[in-house]
């Protein structure tokens, strides 16, 4: 399970019903003994990575566009860039792995999940310790890489990494977990530039936590039935059909922190457009999205990709004529 139980009950995988594709072209070019410790990380499913990244992007170019501000080197944001995505795609491996390792008992009782590495026995559980081991080893290298106050930051959100696999068994809002850990990068992103915190990081900070809530209520809708039989909880069992007003909610929330970190921050008029792009794709993804059409569901999670990238354009757009 990633965020949520399974999309069939049954015991026995099926390769429709399962979670894992073998045509992905990382799969296909790798060598076989690599190809479960690469779905093990999803490094075949790069959304999460994407989901897991912009929120650092964002306000890492949030820290350097305030009028009048300059950073040291010309290159300082490239290298910044690079640290963040080798950064989020470690963690966000290291996430999946320390999720698989808790949940395979509950994987194994399911299709979509049942012939994940862990749960099929492909590996072992000390492989995938030894595997998760390298994995923490990279990223901490990369957060070394920034200042003293940003290190801690950083390391630090590993406990909410480890605790998120256990809270969809004891809460219906495991996606607002899943919100304070995905959306720590907003936090040790303005770190990195300006070595503290203030309110716009964290107004971005909130505002990711609401997104989180959106998106991953929508993708816990394709495993409403089968969260319900396994025995873990979620958003989309507590809010059934309620949740296209809760998305109007956490969209909204969403909107308006952001919207505030610019407007606290002076940005120009390019980041408005921004914030007008996000609001139209939100009201797009309410508006047509299909709770109980898993595909459908599947699809609006995906989009919000493109959410990152529009609120990402509006912030370097708008430090271009600062």
């Amino acid at each position: 399970m990633t965020n949520n139980a399974s999309d069939n009950a049954s015991g026995n995988a099926s390769d429709n019903a399962s979670d894992i594709a073998n045509d992905r072209l990382i799969i296909r070019i790798s060598p076989a003994w690599t190809r479960p410790y690469l779905r093990l990380a999803r490094l075949d499913r790069p959304i999460g990575t994407w989901l897991l990244l912009f929120p650092c992007w964002w306000s890492m170019l949030l820290a350097t566009s305030a009028p009048g501000y300059q950073i040291g080197s010309p290159f300082a944001p490239l290298y910044f860039i690079g640290l963040f995505a080798i950064g989020a795609l470690v963690m966000r491996g290291a996430g999946c792995t320390i999720n698989d390792m808790a949940d395979r008992e509950y994987d194994k009782k399911v299709a979509r999940t049942a012939t994940r590495p862990l749960a099929s026995g492909e590996l072992s559980m000390k492989q995938a310790t030894v595997f998760l081991g390298i994995q923490l080893a990279i990223g901490l290298a990369v957060v070394s890489q920034f200042n003293t106050y940003t290190i801690i930051l950083a390391s630090s959100a590993i406990l909410l990494v480890i605790c998120y696999p256990f809270m969809k068994r004891i809460t219906y809002w495991p996606q607002a977990w899943l919100g304070l850990t995905f959306n720590w990068g907003a936090l040790v992103g303005w770190a990195a530039i300006r070595g503290d915190l203030s309110l716009p990081p964290l107004l971005i900070y909130v505002g990711g936590i609401a997104w989180t809530l959106g998106y991953d209520t929508i993708y816990a809708h394709q495993d409403k039935e089968d969260d319900a039989l396994v025995g873990v909880k979620s958003t989309a069992l507590k809010l059934g059909e309620k949740t296209k007003h809760w998305l109007v909610f956490f969209y909204g929330t969403c909107s308006l922190c952001f919207a505030a970190a610019g407007w606290l921050m002076g940005l120009q008029w390019p980041f408005w457009f921004g914030i007008a792009g996000l609001i139209f794709h939100f009201f797009w993804q309410i508006t047509t999205v299909r709770i109980d059409d898993p595909n459908d569901c599947l699809s609006k999670f995906k989009s919000n990709r493109n959410i990152g990238w529009i609120f990402l354009a509006g912030i370097y757009l708008a430090a271009t004529v600062k």
